[in-house]
């Protein structure tokens, strides 16, 4: 059976769609037919993510702000549904992260992480609240391997991401009743990605090593993702709400392998 994901003429959001796995998103709705609202911080950004996605031949308008700012997301959100109407998909994706010891973090450089993470994650869940379809509609929220696996250097990014994936189940709970479904996509490594390039894999060495720690031996790529959030996004992902699903070629499972090896040398 081949699986019909056609969004013609239905509103797609990416909140922080203008770069990487959130522009991927943003691309493969646009191939679907979505009429589509990309946003992030940088005019720049949503002028080249706009002027790229209209290539594919759809309805495509891009808003700038910034997500830690509640008001200016607001008005995003009202702009967004004065254009297209109400909100089938909402991608919220915006994420900051940096490499830091916890012992060497500034105050400062915790909050801008879950201020841009946490905060701007329920920032934009909030103010899009609204203009969600009833029923219908589906929330997905990108969060990260380190929202469940400690990661050295990411003592900010792991509780940033556990709250995002705490509010996701939250949420679900909350606003099923109106038929409004919420999920998390957990992404492991993904090639071609400026994260992926600084925080995992910055030389050739640390590449290879990656590589090796995923048991489907191969990187990830933006395809991937993107195939996932069209699932969640469609009717064939309608009775799935609360999850937040790993797309890591298995790499999360690694991260036990150590502990029953030992629990094994043990018994």
């Amino acid at each position: 059976m081949q699986i019909d994901l056609d969004f013609t003429g239905r509103h797609v959001v990416v909140f922080g769609g203008t770069t990487g796995i959130n522009l991927g998103i943003a691309h493969a709705f646009a191939r679907q037919g979505a009429r589509l609202t990309v946003a992030s911080r940088k005019p720049e950004n949503v002028d080249a993510a706009v002027a790229a996605l209209r290539q594919h031949g759809g309805e495509v308008q891009g808003v700038s702000a910034d997500v830690r700012d509640f008001d200016a997301v607001g008005a995003a959100f009202a702009r967004s549904a004065e254009a297209f109407g109400p909100i089938d998909v909402l991608v919220s994706g915006a994420a900051g992260n940096f490499l830091c010891a916890a012992k060497d973090m500034s105050a400062n450089g915790f909050k801008v992480v879950v201020d841009i993470d946490l905060l701007g994650t329920f920032h934009v869940l909030r103010q899009a609240h609204a203009h969600l379809r009833r029923p219908g509609a589906s929330v997905i929220n990108i969060t990260a391997p380190q929202s469940v696996v400690p990661m050295r250097y990411q003592a900010h990014a792991s509780a940033a991401k556990a709250g995002v994936d705490q509010l996701t189940r939250a949420l679900a709970l909350e606003w099923g009743g109106e038929g409004i479904r919420l999920n998390g996509i957990s992404p492991g490594p993904i090639d071609g990605t400026e994260g992926f390039r600084k925080l995992m894999a910055p030389t050739p060495e640390d590449r290879e090593f990656a590589r090796r720690q995923v048991p489907l031996q191969r990187f990830g790529g933006l395809d991937d993702i993107a195939n996932l959030a069209l699932f969640l996004g469609s009717s064939y992902a309608g009775y799935i709400s609360g999850a937040v699903i790993p797309c890591d070629g298995g790499g999360a499972l690694e991260s036990v392998k150590p502990a029953l090896e030992a629990a094994g040398a043990a018994l």
